[in-house]
């Protein structure tokens, strides 16, 4: 039997946010099991948490439903709020398959009740599908260029003209599906809040709950275009539309010339723990 906890990520409230799964002791799960076992708990990702190295306090896998992923963000941060908690930490650092992203803890009456990731730099680059992907969407255009970020999933980042707009998105999955393997960001907003919406159903995921590798992306997208100024954070509200209601803290530092720092914060709570048979 094996040991693991389920949380919701990026909200103060259970059965709110994005679900994870947090097998503590990943060590003792074969890595042919680790696909069967998230396909099997079918959630946006599940975590198996491995002995620490040299250079982290532990290291993370990270499993979709259909594949694993180098890094995300709300495993990321799950996975901080267990580690940091069995290890009485106030700073986590997390090996990824895209490096070791640190988490800064904060507590209150012992219980830690946020925590803050420093992500990995994203690249970017243009999009070359954006005529398709206007057209899956169902809208006419974007506000900001289509534009593309890497930060280990790859996101494509689509701004719209208000926040009914994207709340109103119905998307063509199966011709979002042909795109490949990319999540679809969708946002609109003012000032420090924006409203996202994100598609990725050839991840796994329909509509995620809650997309914390794609905020600090979006924070990079917003300051690079003159949207937000590069230091801002911005609220990301997310999830509404399928009873996952989340909120997302981001912000990234540096200038369009050279991004140094992208930072995305949240809460989270502990729903469940408990014992899995996996073979």
């Amino acid at each position: 039997m094996h040991p693991y906890q389920v949380l919701d990520v990026f909200t103060e409230m259970p059965l709110h946010g994005n679900q994870l799964a947090v097998f503590v002791e990943g060590d003792d799960v074969p890595s042919r099991l680790m696909q069967q076992t998230a396909r099997e708990l079918n959630l946006s990702e599940t975590v198996f948490v491995l002995a620490a190295d040299a250079e982290a306090d532990a290291r993370i896998r990270i499993f979709t439903p259909v594949a694993e992923l180098p890094f995300a963000g709300h495993p990321t941060l799950g996975s901080a709020f267990v580690v940091g908690e069995r290890l009485d930490l106030s700073t986590v650092r997390l090996a990824t398959g895209s490096g070791v992203v640190p988490v800064s803890l904060r507590r209150e009456n012992g219980a830690i009740v946020y925590g803050e990731m420093e992500q990995p730099i994203p690249s970017v680059r243009p999009f070359e599908h954006s005529e398709e992907l206007l057209a899956a969407l169902g809208v006419a255009g974007s506000e900001l260029p289509i534009e593309a970020y890497t930060n280990g999933p790859y996101f494509v980042h689509v701004t719209l003209a208000s926040e009914a707009e994207v709340v109103a998105l119905e998307p063509d999955l199966a011709r979002v599906r042909r795109l490949g393997e990319i999540g679809i960001c969708c946002s609109a907003g003012h000032g420090s809040y924006f409203k996202t919406r994100m598609f990725g159903p050839a991840l796994g995921v329909d509509e995620d709950p809650a997309t914390g590798s794609a905020a600090g992306p979006l924070a990079v997208h917003l300051a690079r275009h003159g949207r937000i100024d590069w230091g801002q954070e911005i609220v990301i509200s997310q999830g509404e539309e399928i009873g996952r209601p989340s909120v997302l803290n981001a912000r990234a530092l540096g200038s369009s010339e050279r991004v140094e720092r992208v930072l995305v914060g949240g809460s989270a709570v502990v729903v469940a723990r408990g014992e899995y048979r996996l073979q």
